[in-house]
């Protein structure tokens, strides 16, 4: 029998050394850190309260959930995901049990502190979002917590602050202090800036005599503020309107869209001055046009003077009543015949454009008219007559003078007419009515102090519908359909 020899193989070789030597190896694998340092690592694990990061050490990093982010009260999942990579800060190199403890918010801030300090130096601008609505203003995640006053977020104070969470709103950095953790930003300082580039560019464009639309951004006690689009203008209280007014709201409210006139531009002390009332026609064109001398007014007795009366015979236009127009016997005080607040009807005698003033006449608006009468002369009422260059009356827009009779397809040019010669007619039948009146009162006065009647003379007919025979069976035509 033969003896068999049983031979050991080797199956490794121990090219490292002693087992202190392993260690070293092992060691020499390992990232070391010390607080304060900030290091990259990937995000392995997240649960409710931590997110869990391999740096690279013998252990890994735990991330609490409050500093993974600078808003307050987040869920992990919604900040970071498995694999993500992350940069974290060194809290603490081991806690009570032995782990590295990270925070994500605080290398965020570290970087960031570099970031908006050097932005601060160069008065360049941030750009973050609304997190927070707090009291007195924003928090605005610029990678730090920014504080955005209220007062400071538009040109204008702001009330209602929660439209703007969400937001990525740009800012000026108003005042950093590292030591306090405090940044104020102030979003009002770049609206400013930009605000005052645009307000140059456009003054320049403003030219007077320039027609501009805006809206009435304020009121104050001399006139009302005009925002022209980023410019505001000043419409002083005299250039508002045509008649007189005590104060801007009689005429304008805030919010109101206005179109205005550009008056001057003071480009020097940055100055707008607009008009209102340019923009509109003046009312003394406006009566001088839809209004001829003859014709017979209704009106208002405003005031009493010794030589007469004021009436107000449409809105911003007064004309005077002599005290020799007020009745066709001896007046000596204008209270004799009219009261302040009466309603009357005057003829127009005169009309001054260029001083602005209209003679009318009471007296003459009563002479010649028949209280019991039936001529009536619409034209001296106030329905719109015209004339061409020949002085031949230009029949209404539809209505056929061969025929006599309204075109096809011009009923609201009927409707119109029928509607001023209803209007005409109703002041016809008013006036007949003071007239009566008037008549009334000088039969009830003692004869001596009635030399002379009120219905006594010719009436005038400058200007009159009726003065012409063809003119008065149009008329008759019209007004019979």
């Amino acid at each position: 029998m033969t003896n068999a020899t049983t031979e050991s193989k080797q199956v490794a070789i121990n090219d490292i050394g002693s087992a202190d030597d392993f260690l070293a190896a092992v060691e020499s694998t390992l990232k070391f850190f010390n607080d304060g340092d900030l290091i990259e690592g990937t995000v392995v694990k997240i649960d409710r309260d931590e997110v869990l990061l391999d740096v690279g050490y013998k252990t890994e990093g735990v991330i609490p959930s409050r500093e993974l982010s600078i808003k307050h009260d987040v869920n992990p999942d919604e900040v970071v995901q498995v694999g993500d990579p992350v940069e974290a800060l060194v809290l603490q190199k081991e806690d009570k049990e032995g782990r590295l403890i990270l925070s994500k918010k605080r290398a965020q801030y570290e970087r960031a502190w570099g970031d908006v300090e050097r932005i601060k130096e160069s008065e360049g601008v941030v750009t973050g979002t609304v997190i927070e609505v707090v009291k007195g203003g924003l928090i605005v995640d610029i990678g730090l917590r920014g504080f955005l006053p209220a007062s400071l977020i538009e040109l204008r104070r702001v009330r209602d602050l929660t439209p703007y969470l969400g937001q990525e709103i740009e800012a000026k950095i108003l005042e950093l202090d590292k030591n306090r953790n405090n940044v104020v930003l102030s979003r009002r300082a770049l609206l400013e800036e930009t605000q005052s580039a645009t307000r140059s560019s456009f003054l320049a464009e403003l030219k007077p005599g320039q027609v501009r639309k805006g809206v009435i951004s304020s009121i104050v006690n001399f006139g009302a503020f005009v925002d022209l689009g980023g410019v505001d203008g000043l419409v002083h209280v005299s250039e508002l309107s045509w008649k007189h007014i005590e104060h801007a709201s009689d005429v304008v409210e805030v919010g109101q869209e206005v179109t205005v006139e550009v008056l001057s531009v003071e480009l020097d002390r940055e100055r707008v001055s607009l008009s209102l009332k340019a923009t509109q026609e003046d009312p003394w064109q406006v009566f001088a046009r839809t209004h001829a001398i003859g014709e017979i007014a209704p009106g208002v007795v405003t005031k009493l003077v010794p030589f007469g009366a004021f009436v107000r015979v449409a809105d911003g236009i007064e004309g005077l009543v002599h005290i020799s127009e007020l009745s066709g016997q001896h007046v000596e005080l204008a209270e004799q015949v009219v009261q302040a607040g009466q309603e009357v009807f005057v003829k127009i005698i005169d009309i001054d454009l260029d001083r602005r003033r209209i003679s009318l006449s009471l007296k003459q608006a009563n002479e010649g008219v028949d209280p019991e009468g039936s001529e009536f002369d619409p034209a001296l009422y106030g329905m719109t007559t015209e004339y061409d260059e020949n002085g031949e009356y230009k029949y209404p827009e539809g209505f056929d003078p061969e025929t006599q009779e309204w075109k096809e397809g011009f009923e609201s040019q009927r409707e119109k007419w029928e509607q001023e010669y209803a209007a005409a007619q109703e002041r016809w039948e008013a006036h007949k009515k003071q007239v009566a009146a008037s008549l009334n009162e000088t039969a009830a006065a003692p004869a001596a102090d009635n030399p002379s009647s009120s219905f006594s003379g010719e009436a005038s007919s400058t200007g009159a519908l009726a003065d012409d025979a063809a003119l008065a069976a149009l008329k008759a035509q019209l007004e019979g359909n």
